[in-house]
């Protein structure tokens, strides 16, 4: 039975002599399973985010008017029954002043201050400018179009940035989940060195001791991970449900159900990884120094 490791009978737990759960390892693998689930839950909060907003301004251009438009009307009504164009929306210069006065205040209603006006239009899918543009031109020959993703790219990049950030992070804390379940394995040897020596001198082969450490390695990482996990997605429910930033980023950029399974396979991930860790270094140990 390949997982029959996993089942000791009484006599094997006492051979080490000491009970379930207690030591540093099942608090350490408990707080890099916490880490691992914020960090990794941000990271596909942040990928789905700029891929949504990617995909929103794809095909979302901007008509710039400088020092606003007496036609606004004629340049949108242009825009509207141009070929490709999908959407319009006009942003008359008094809306822009008043969006203005969140920033400047009073000043934003000066007339010193020159203020455009915009259109903004969405189009199909590869859909051509040169038409759009030449009906803009005709309307308005100051008039400016800019495409969204081109003012909105350094943002996803730096999403991007972060994104991937996270998930190095996420491999990081694995790595130091997977050190300290060396050093963990290394330091249950060097205080059970006696017991397995009396193991070795009845018979038993270093693959039977491999799976007394290996078992109690695997059990603590199970509960330690487990337990981090738990903390973390309660953590993310209050993030979700609450009214903060955070609340806000998660609220609004919720996780599909695929990310919901990766968040899921996480604990039970790092536990495998955990295993065959404390695995490989009490082999390495048995058969290079005992």
């Amino acid at each position: 039975m390949m997982l029959g490791w996993l089942f000791a009978s009484p006599a094997e737990r006492r051979l080490l002599g000491t009970s379930r759960f207690r030591g540093p390892t099942p608090w350490v693998i408990a707080i890099m399973s916490f880490s691992i689930m914020i960090i990794a839950a941000t990271g596909l909060a942040l990928a789905n985010t700029a891929g949504a907003l990617g995909e929103a301004i794809e095909a979302r251009y901007a008509v710039v008017v400088p020092n606003g438009a007496q036609n606004l009307d004629a340049l949108a009504q242009a825009l509207k029954s141009a070929p490709g164009v999908t959407a319009v929306e006009a942003v008359t210069q008094g809306e822009m002043r008043r969006t203005l006065q969140r920033w400047l205040g009073p000043a934003a209603e000066s007339a010193d201050l020159p203020v455009p006006a915009l259109v903004n239009f969405d189009t199909r899918h590869g859909a051509d400018l040169r038409p759009i543009r030449q009906r803009v031109q005709a309307i308005a020959p100051a008039a400016q179009i800019s495409a969204h993703r081109d003012r909105v790219a350094p943002l996803l990049r730096s999403m991007r940035s972060v994104q991937w950030l996270a998930f190095g992070l996420v491999l990081l804390l694995s790595g130091a989940a997977a050190a300290a379940v060396v050093l963990a394995a290394r330091g249950a040897l060097d205080t059970h060195r006696f017991t397995i020596e009396v193991m070795h001198g009845v018979g038993a082969t270093d693959l039977q001791v491999t799976h007394l450490f290996q078992r109690k390695i695997a059990l603590d990482a199970l509960v330690g991970s487990l337990a981090g996990a738990v903390a973390g997605a309660l953590v993310l429910l209050l993030l979700a449900s609450g009214a903060s930033f955070a609340g806000e980023l998660m609220g609004g950029a919720s996780l599909p159900p695929i990310d919901l399974l990766v968040l899921v396979l996480l604990p039970f991930t790092l536990t495998i990884l955990a295993t065959w860790v404390a695995r490989m270094a009490v082999l390495a140990a048995l058969r290079g120094t005992l």
